[in-house]
């Protein structure tokens, strides 16, 4: 076969093992997609497997869309077209499909199961958090959705969905457990499941009815499962359960790039595959067709600190290539600067080439936007509000979903009042006690307000005409086309005029995006799809789904980067508590293990031209004086003689050096907290010569001289940095230095960011921020069980770890 002969030989092995289980470990730029498809085409082709057994899930619906398209432009070289296609979706629309045609036997488990469930999406379920907290009242004070929402989907995502979740003390789990008691209740009175819920119950309806179980087992004979670095534990029970006894099931996946244990994944589900499945063969594709030797040796340097690994390491026959370019900037504005010129010098050369620029968080664009704006260059910010997400397209799909499930409460608060109708707050608040009252939903209580005269008679007559105009909306569905419907509602609800009243360029944008809306119905009509079907595509689309890569200019976080590429990558921001970030600095090796990946995965994104940028100082949160900053531990793991070191702030002998120590931390005596104290290289934050000397004492010791300032030298911003050398190797003549500087540094407790640090109550933490010097100094420190806390330095009583 013609596409067999393109494959290298570990390819072509992969492609034609189909019997047994297989783990094909696929590094970064191996040509996985390309393996996964033709092992399809494969399949069906030279085996004659029919290409409805065969069930390939993934994890957005950008890659099962590519997927399928190349699998049938494959069928159709080989005069297969038009005909049967194998099935390949995201793990959830499996789910949500698996569901509605089998899920019925449910309801004998779960009462109150129905198959014409709605899906919530994350806005949803904060909007039902939200909910329950106002109901909780002042108990739940100071308690965040996000947190709720976290407890709740780490309980799922470890096949644990009843169990009690755990705050701080006992105080807060017992409010955390009404919160999640009365946000199961309003997901089963709405008919809904959540993200979690649906490979939750999938998962049950698998273990539970045999006879279902084994049909699809008899369905889908062959299994394939891609990104499964990224699958949870619910996840792998239904990959576990559909492969049946005689497994033919094939799952790709990169444990270098296991960067998602945020939302649930488990990094255990791949290094541990072959202990489920014993006769599995272990396929390794390290040949990388994406990125220069350079590049590739730079971003292996990085990752093989990693102990959680399968082991393996990508090589090319590429061209060397560049090395990445390292660049310290003195803040963070030069950092952009520095960047955008060096795109600039890019695009200038080559009109038609793509740039992406990686952060760790979202904040960290913005230097960086309006840099860019500055200087006239186009570009695309991924991680805006995605299109199903907009307020009026979340209006008009809440007015469907309440027709089709009268009794989804989140729904309809949010469209009562949407166009105003004269249903206020005070209605609401007393709506939501008679459905709390009498243990009936908010659709119920509407209706006993209005039938038993309960409210004032303005009220009354609002609410009366709403309760009609819901009830010609169910009509309108049951007798027109989705895309009628959705005309029905922006016109009769006064959508319409609400926005064309307004003549502002955002209310003509908002207009576009309803109509917008109203074509994909026309195509989901076009389609075959029903209410129910558009309904859950418009939830299950991933933001990631959307992005433009023939953007110029991408800026996007790092996690958002995960599965794209660019000819030239800039990362910045490359520093400590940013990558690593803060917050993976006290939760032990795991978290810095993860960190490690996300770099790597950053690294790995460029082809040609890679950039690793970080800044000496950097103002925090929109305010306060600029921080030192510490080089990222990462940029000290890859060798000298591999990077090309541009940095101008620090003369080049001492910036090599210093990247270097940063690497060589976890190997030292407890410099990183030190070093984190005193600002390392960067002087600023270090006002008094005795402090300074402190440092030098500390470096010293590690065989680097400092040159000290003089006693009235200017202040750190506008003195020249320290200079650094090399000293012979000797016995160590200063540990006692090393602890007067640690007894004079805690005595001024500057507590510089990252510092870690023991409170009395809170435990230990890391400071993300500090404002001012001495006693007085205002610290943001986040503790692991706590959160963030603001605190006084001289009054906190805390101690450094």
């Amino acid at each position: 076969m013609t596409f067999l002969a393109s494959l290298n030989p570990q390819q072509r092995e992969a492609v034609t093992h189909t019997e047994g289980p297989l783990l094909l470990l696929a590094g970064a730029g191996s040509g996985k997609t390309r393996v996964v498809v033709s092992r399809i085409a494969y399949l069906i082709l030279e085996k004659g497997v029919a290409p409805e057994s065969i069930l390939g899930v993934t994890f957005t619906n950008k890659a099962a869309g590519e997927m399928r398209e190349r699998v049938r432009c494959l069928l159709d070289e080989h005069g297969l077209s038009g005909g049967a296609m194998p099935s390949v979706s995201t793990f959830h629309s499996f789910c949500v499909r698996l569901l509605r045609r089998f899920g019925a036997p449910l309801a004998e488990l779960r009462p109150g199961f129905a198959t014409n469930f709605l899906v919530f999406d994350e806005s949803d379920q904060a909007a039902v958090v939200k909910a329950a907290c106002r109901e909780i009242g002042s108990d739940a004070e100071g308690i965040k959705p996000k947190t709720v929402l976290g407890a709740i989907s780490r309980a799922k995502n470890q096949n644990r969905p009843g169990t009690e979740l755990h705050g701080k003390d006992q105080a807060e789990s017992v409010v955390l457990n009404r919160i999640y008691q009365s946000y199961r209740k309003a997901l089963l009175e709405a008919n809904a499941l959540d993200f979690d819920d649906l490979l939750l119950e999938a998962a049950c309806l698998l273990e539970s009815f045999d006879d279902i179980r084994e049909a699809l087992q008899a369905r889908y004979r062959y299994l394939l499962v891609d990104e499964f670095q990224d699958t949870n534990r619910p996840q792998y029970e239904i990959m576990r359960l559909l492969s049946g006894r005689r497994p033919n099931v094939c799952v790709v996946g990169d444990e270098d790039q296991a960067i998602y244990s945020w939302r649930g994944a488990d990094i255990g589900n791949i290094l541990g595959f072959e202990l489920d499945f014993p006769s599995a063969q272990v396929i390794r594709l390290e040949q990388n067709y994406r990125s220069t030797r350079s590049i590739l040796k730079a971003a292996t340097a990085v990752v093989e600190r990693n102990k959680k690994r399968k082991g393996k390491r990508l090589w090319t026959d590429g061209p060397e290539g560049d090395r990445p370019v390292v660049f310290r900037a003195s803040d963070g504005y030069a950092e952009a600067r520095y960047v955008t010129r060096e795109i600039g010098r890019l695009l200038d050369e080559d009109p038609e080439m793509r740039v992406g620029v990686l952060y760790r968080t979202n904040a960290q664009s913005r230097l960086f936007e309006e840099v860019l704006r500055q200087e006239g260059r186009d570009f695309l910010l991924v991680g805006g509000v995605a299109f199903y997400q907009r307020a009026e397209v979340k209006d008009l799909l809440a007015y469907l979903r309440v027709a089709v499930s009268p009794d989804d409460a989140v729904s309809l608060r949010r469209i009562v009042n949407v166009p105003a109708r004269g249903i206020g707050k005070s209605t609401l608040e007393r709506l939501h006690e008679l459905a709390s009252s009498e243990a009936i939903s908010l659709r119920r209580a509407i209706e006993e307000a209005v039938d038993r005269g309960l409210l004032a008679a303005r009220a009354r007559t609002a609410l009366d005409r709403f309760r009609q105009l819901m009830a010609e909306l169910r009509e309108q569905v049951r007798t027109d086309d989705l895309d009628s419907v959705l005309e029905w509602v922006f016109e009769r609800t006064g959508y319409r005029n609400m926005l064309e009243s307004d003549e502002s360029a955002e209310s003509r944008s908002r207009v576009e995006n309803v109509k917008e809306l109203i074509v994909a119905a026309r195509e989901a009509v076009e389609r075959g799809d029903s209410v129910e079907e558009f309904l859950d595509h418009a939830a299950l689309v991933a933001d990631s789904d959307g992005i433009d890569q023939a953007a110029p200019i991408l800026l996007m976080t790092l996690h958002n980067a995960k599965g794209l590429e660019f000819p030239a990558v800039a990362m910045v921001g490359m520093e400590e508590t940013l990558l690593p970030h803060a917050r993976s600095l006290d939760a032990g090796e795991d978290a810095i293990e993860e960190e490690r990946r996300l770099c790597y995965v950053g690294m790995t994104r460029a082809r040609r031209h890679l950039w690793l940028t970080c800044a000496e100082s950097r103002r925090q949160y929109g305010g306060g004086s600029a921080e030192p900053m510490l080089p990222s531990r990462f940029l000290g793991e890859i060798p000298e003689e591999l990077v090309d070191d541009r940095s101008t702030s620090l003369p080049r002998d001492q910036s090599s050096h210093m990247f270097r120590t940063a690497g060589r931390w976890s190997d030292d005596t407890e410099p990183a907290p030190l070093a984190r104290r005193s600002g390392l290289v960067a002087t600023a934050g270090i006002e008094t010569h005795d402090s300074v000397s402190a440092v030098a004492g500390f470096f010293k010791d590690r065989g680097i001289a400092v040159d000290l300032p003089a006693r009235n030298s200017p202040p750190a911003a506008v003195r020249p940095p320290l200079r650094a050398r090399r000293l012979p190797k000797s016995p160590s003549r200063h540990a006692p230095k090393l602890g007067q500087a640690l007894k004079e540094l805690r005595r001024q407790g500057p507590f510089a960011r990252g510092t870690r640090v023991r409170h009395q109550k809170f435990g230990i933490g890391v400071v993300e921020r500090r404002e001012g010097e001495g006693p007085n100094a205002k610290l943001s420190v986040y503790f692991k069980n706590y959160g963030l806390k603001k605190l006084v330095a001289g009054y906190a009583n805390l101690r450094e770890v």
